[in-house]
């Protein structure tokens, strides 16, 4: 049973590297004051009238499967349940009005639902190791080493009440820890998560430090299943410390943006992961779509977005305005390297545009992408030089798929842009795509063909939002759409049409 308050039960120093010793120290005056206080407002809610009564029904405790009297190879000569030796008889009994102590499914079915009283016969020497009954027993332990032969105490016996939660399974446990008390075999009786977590609250509801401090390292060493590392929560505020230390660090983040940090990672070594590339690449992908924090995404998207287009820029810029010294062969390969690069970084801008887009992140991006009229002034001169065609020749391909994803997402209305924003995307990119089609003109693969024909009418749909004056200035530069047979560009024949129909049409005052 876990205490009500979130006051922490006084125990002895806690060191997880240690080996779990066979006795530990009482606390303070003070901290045995604090239990003896709580021990005698347990006693006195029980009149000696009612235990009396109540005694009288009580079972034999030999009929409970835990209750052998039969020592086991790791007893003590003391046995467990001795009516001939035992000093004190101990009785649990179900409390109505004690906190719920949530047990494992494990626990409640081997509990007899019908037991709701136990009575047991135990030994004062062998309680002691218990620091709430060495505070209860204190006083008659002490005149028993002042007077140990008197009669009295030969036959002098404790009925101790011990209040138990309602929960099914309380008592299994009870007498499990008290079983403890007595083998110590804790590395056989804890023998998985469920039973430590069964066994940690009431060790600590006992003061019984070493079956708690065995419990901790236990948990500390072991998985948990996820409602397992609920109750490994709720358990946390009753340790001190020093022992939730440990699990604390496994449930709780180092840093605030840890989040952040694991997700930016994870995107870093999608992009440039070299082996099982498409694989890492899903996963990743999955996680991102997953993830319960849109902003976090969007936050970390955005980074490995703009560290990306910085590169591919950089390299473009130094592709089409070298500015370096050397011979023939020194040049060309450098000129390769840039090119290599800025085709790298570019595959990992539409891997990232792909994500932003899919989880509705993409609107900083697209704005981003609409103000790059330096970078499309460096694409123009690099595609109109015929150098780049054996060296990366689908890196036009790449780049405008970035830009025609953006724009569909834009016309679509998956991302609501700005018509500033609309405006420029077009007029930046939009030249770009003339001088990508005239420059591969007459080696067209059927693949960047179709790009080309999907960009052209995602960039006039969009077109077709803009104010009248914009658009006017706007499709004039997309007379180079049109094609050998008219009848083949029907995107380009609707789009003057609705503008001619608009500007013919008088406005209603």
């Amino acid at each position: 049973m876990i205490p009500s308050t979130s006051k922490k039960w006084p125990r002895a120093p806690y060191n997880r590297h240690s080996t779990v010793s066979t006795t530990t120290s009482l606390r303070s005056t003070a901290s045995r004051s604090t239990s003896l206080s709580s021990t005698a407002a347990l006693s006195d809610s029980f009149p000696d009238k009612a235990i009396s009564e109540t005694s009288k029904k009580l079972r034999r405790t030999s009929s409970h499967p835990l209750l052998s009297t039969t020592p086991s190879s790791t007893t003590t000569i003391t046995p467990f349940n001795d009516v001939n030796t035992a000093d004190v008889i101990l009785r649990l009994f179900l409390d109505p009005t004690a906190p719920i102590i949530n047990f494992s499914d494990s626990v409640y079915s081997i509990d007899n639902k019908n037991q709701s009283n136990v009575q047991i016969y135990l030994h004062s020497r062998i309680l002691q190791r218990s620091k709430y009954f060495s505070a209860l027993l204190s006083d008659r332990w002490q005149h028993s080493k002042e007077n140990p032969d008197s009669d009295e105490n030969k036959i002098d016996q404790y009925l101790i009440p011990l209040k138990l939660g309602v929960a099914p399974g309380s008592i299994e446990v009870h007498l499990s820890v008290l079983q403890l008390l007595y083998t110590n075999d804790f590395n056989n009786v804890i023998n998985s998560a469920a039973v430590a977590l069964d066994i940690l609250p009431v060790a600590l509801k006992l003061l019984f430090d070493e079956c708690a401090d065995y419990c901790v390292m236990y948990l500390e060493a072991v998985p948990w299943s996820e409602e397992e590392e609920k109750r490994v929560i709720n358990l946390i505020p009753y340790l001190r410390e020093e022992e939730s230390e440990e699990l604390l660090a496994r449930v709780s983040p180092a840093k605030y943006d840890s989040c952040d940090e694991m997700l930016h990672g994870l995107i870093l070594a999608a992009i440039h992961s070299s082996s099982n590339m498409a694989f890492v690449k899903a996963f990743v992908a999955k996680l991102l779509r997953d993830f319960s924090s849109r902003e976090s995404a969007r936050r970390v998207l955005e980074m490995a977005f703009e560290t990306s287009l910085k590169i591919v820029k950089e390299s473009l810029e130094e592709y089409s305005s070298p500015n370096f010294r050397g011979d023939h062969n020194e040049t060309e390969a450098i000129q390769r390297l840039n090119l290599h690069t800025a085709m790298t970084n570019g595959k990992h801008l539409l891997w990232l545009v792909e994500r932003m887009i899919e989880l509705r992140v993409a609107d900083s991006a697209v704005k981003e992408w609409s103000e790059q009229d330096s970078f499309t002034a460096d694409l123009q001169r690099a595609f109109r030089d015929d150098a780049w065609r054996n060296i990366v020749p689908g890196f036009p391909a790449v780049l405008l798929r970035c830009t025609c994803k953006l724009a569909n997402a834009v016309a679509s209305g998956t991302i609501l842009a700005a018509r500033q924003v609309r405006m420029k995307l077009v007029k930046d990119w939009l030249p770009v795509l003339i001088v990508c089609k005239d420059s591969a003109f007459s080696s067209m693969l059927p693949s960047h063909k179709s790009l080309y024909l999907e960009l052209e009418e995602t960039f006039l749909r969009i077109i077709s939002t803009l104010p009248m004056s914009d658009a006017q200035v706007l499709l004039q530069q997309c007379l180079s759409f049109s094609t050998r047979n008219v009848e083949d560009c029907p995107h380009l024949v609707t789009a003057f049409n609705t503008w001619f129909r608009r500007a013919t049409n008088q406005p209603q005052v």
